[in-house]
């Protein structure tokens, strides 16, 4: 591992099958969406970082809910491999009117290339962090009173630094362990997703609102896994009336055709194409998620480097 320097210069998913995947996939060199053990990711950092460079990355964007302290973490312990760029960056999901017909009335922004030593924009994800520790403490309650307690299960998870984000993957894992789930996918199916007993809504910022916060940090802000994008934008136009600036077109779920006409988008609206494996790590190893993805070498060239760190 070599010391980092500064450089100079911006979900939840099956697996597909075979028959469904894009015959551009992977091996990828560019990874800008990925979550570590400080939001809602398996890994650390530090280890996450370590697996991408291992498969090849030499872009890598780590993504985390409302955080930046996974990204803090790896420069910190002088742990960007060499030859990687390690872009530091979020991920808002942010809420949206529910007759806008979108699931669980979220809408998930990306912040790509933001500086991760910016006061008024760590305010905002602070804000955000406490929003989500309110809504993880209320649902465990209402696991509590449904009969199906977890709080055992939570001792020694993740969340005890104020910087830590919490969210609901964390609660799917200690059901896991309580056996009150089989898998992450059957936890949020049966309890923890919208209109389920254990669903509790989220509360926090609005995409307008995250949209104007990312860019005051002086990132790209990117609409993440919008598989909706050609039927849906209107939404995305509104969005880019109040600037966005990307869209994910290459996404580690998507299909041939889903990514094409995400593609399409973003080049009839003049976004710039962002593209990333999503990793949180309960289903597969990162090297097998990287491989799965291939995102276009050109895609770089969108990409803010102004906070990045080299290894």
């Amino acid at each position: 591992m070599a010391d980092g320097v500064r450089s100079g210069g911006r979900r939840r998913h099956a697996t597909p099958s075979t028959e469904e995947t894009d015959g551009r996939r992977g091996p990828t060199s560019i990874d800008l969406h990925t979550h570590t053990s400080r939001s809602d990711g398996i890994l650390t950092p530090e280890a996450l970082v370590r697996a991408a460079a291992d498969c090849g990355v030499r872009l890598l964007a780590v993504t985390d809910h409302d955080t930046l302290a996974g990204v803090r973490d790896v420069i910190a312990a002088g742990a960007v491999p060499a030859g990687l760029v390690l872009v530091p960056g979020v991920e808002i999901n942010a809420i949206v009117p529910r007759d806008l017909g979108l699931t669980e009335g979220e809408l998930h922004v990306l912040g790509i290339g933001v500086d991760p030593d910016d006061d008024a924009f760590e305010a905002v994800l602070a804000g955000q962090r406490a929003e989500r520790r309110r809504r993880f403490a209320r649902t465990v309650i209402r696991l509590r009173e449904l009969g199906l307690s977890i709080d055992s299960q939570l001792d020694d998870a993740p969340g005890s630094d104020p910087d830590d984000s919490l969210g609901r993957p964390t609660v799917a894992r200690a059901l896991i362990r309580a056996g009150h789930a089989t898998s992450v996918e059957d936890a949020f199916s049966r309890l923890l997703a919208w209109g389920r007993p254990a669903y509790i809504a989220r509360t926090g910022l609005g995409p307008v609102e995250a949209i104007a916060a990312i860019r005051a940090a002086g990132g790209l802000a990117s609409l993440a896994h919008f598989a909706e994008a050609s039927p849906r934008t209107d939404v995305i136009r509104a969005l880019q009336d109040v600037g966005l600036d990307g869209l994910e077109v290459y996404y580690r779920s998507f299909d041939v055709a889903t990514t094409d006409a995400v593609a399409g988008v973003a080049r009839d609206l003049g976004l710039a194409p962002t593209g990333g494996t999503d990793y949180h790590g309960d289903v597969d190893a990162y090297a097998e998620a990287n491989a799965r993805l291939f995102v276009p070498p050109d895609v770089a060239d969108g990409i803010p480097l102004d906070t990045s760190v080299v290894g």
